[in-house]
């Protein structure tokens, strides 16, 4: 302990003297570290005892120091707007970058549920068709999908559409033949315009009342007639009627169940934001931190120093001197120094909390809602006209 180079009162920065170099450019950083030593060698009790460390000790505490503000900071950040970043480029540096809210990923999961019913998000629906035969009512398409659907090894299909059904109602709402008539020809013989030519109706009718004549047309094929229909379970195929004819072709769309399974999106350095682990935040620039940051690393940087000091002197439980042994405060030094970065991060932490989208809101309605209570004790002016 006596021969090691211990803490000299002062010291010289020079780039190169920290583990990492992060910030050893950086001009501040450069002027502030020199500050950063002295001020921890007094706190440590400098000069009135030794100090065990060294200038690049410090230094190394210090760009720790830095490294941390700026991880507890951009963390923040990225829980804050992770949901607007997502799908990002990673390419760019998002440290002094406003991040907009928006509605990508919330869309981008809309998507999903469109695409299960045909009207979105991003997997394929394949077409097919297969053959009707005379007397025939039921067909396997999976029989179909083994055969024609250019599946992998334990791939399988899922139809999501049939298109078997009987035209619109509104093509034959003029069909004397539909099963209800128009009801027209009485209605114009009483004005006394049956006999005119071309067959067209000069009475205006509700909308309504087309409502109820598609209607009535639909309910006719459905309960006099063998309606159109076809039951789909387990990409089995049941049609109703039974087909009385060979050659005609159902038409149906299917999906393919791995495709529905995959990840979608790019890869690689350069893809998107897809976890928060790639999301590009870099170290801070050490001259843009403001008083209240550096503030806290300067902080910081005394609790890494009296950890450290703490180890070293836990080398020598005592240390002999004539006539006597003197007891080292390596414990006390290393849990002050535990305790202080505990306290230290968990400041932060709140501030940051306290800073948060939510937590400003909520701040300005409570605002909002005092200026209201304030602007009610004004007295109200009464004019008389």
């Amino acid at each position: 302990m006596a021969n090691a180079v211990i803490w000299p009162g002062s010291s010289s920065f020079f780039p190169g003297d920290t583990p990492f170099g992060f910030y050893d450019y950086d001009y501040q950083f450069q002027t502030d570290a020199d500050k950063v030593a002295v001020f921890c060698g007094r706190r440590l009790g400098y000069p009135l005892m030794e100090v065990e460390l060294q200038d690049v000790n410090f230094y190394t505490a210090f760009e720790e120091a830095v490294t941390t503000y700026g991880n507890e900071v951009y963390a923040y950040k990225v829980r804050q707007d992770y949901l607007s970043m997502e799908g990002s480029p990673t390419g760019s540096n998002l440290n002094n970058t406003l991040i907009t809210p928006n509605m990508g990923t919330i869309v981008r999961l809309s998507e999903q549920y469109g695409e299960e019913i045909g009207v979105g998000g991003t997997l394929t629906w394949y077409t097919g068709s297969i053959d009707t035969t005379a007397g025939q009512q039921d067909y396997d398409l999976n029989t179909w999908a083994a055969a024609s659907a250019s599946l992998a090894t334990g791939d399988s299909i899922e139809v999501k559409r049939v298109f078997y059904e009987a035209p619109p109602a509104i093509v034959r709402y003029f069909d004397p033949y539909a099963g209800t008539g128009t009801g027209m020809m009485n209605l114009l013989d009483t004005f006394g315009w049956g006999n005119y030519s071309p067959a067209i109706n000069f009475l205006l009718m509700p909308i309504n009342y087309d409502l109820q004549k598609i209607q009535a047309i639909e309910f006719n094929d459905q309960i006099r007639k063998s309606q159109y229909s076809f039951e789909l379970v387990n990409n089995r195929l049941r049609l109703f009627p039974v087909p009385t004819v060979t050659g005609g072709k159902i038409f149906f769309e299917y999906i393919k169940n791995s495709e529905r399974s995959s990840v979608a999106g790019s890869s690689g350095v350069s893809g998107p934001v897809t976890n928060v682990s790639n999301v590009p935040y870099a170290n801070p620039v050490y001259s843009q931190i403001n008083s209240i940051g550096r503030q806290w690393i300067f902080e910081y940087t005394l609790a890494l120093s009296k950890e450290m000091l703490g180890y070293v002197r836990g080398k020598y439980t005592t240390v002999p001197i004539p006539g006597s042994e003197v007891t080292l405060n390596a414990a006390e030094l290393t849990a002050a120094g535990a305790a202080e970065k505990t306290a230290l991060l968990e400041r932060l932490r709140g501030y940051l909390d306290e800073t948060s989208r939510e937590k400003l809101l909520e701040r300005r309605a409570m605002e909002a809602d005092y200026k209201q209570k304030e602007l009610s004790q004004v007295p109200f002016l009464i004019y008389i006209g």
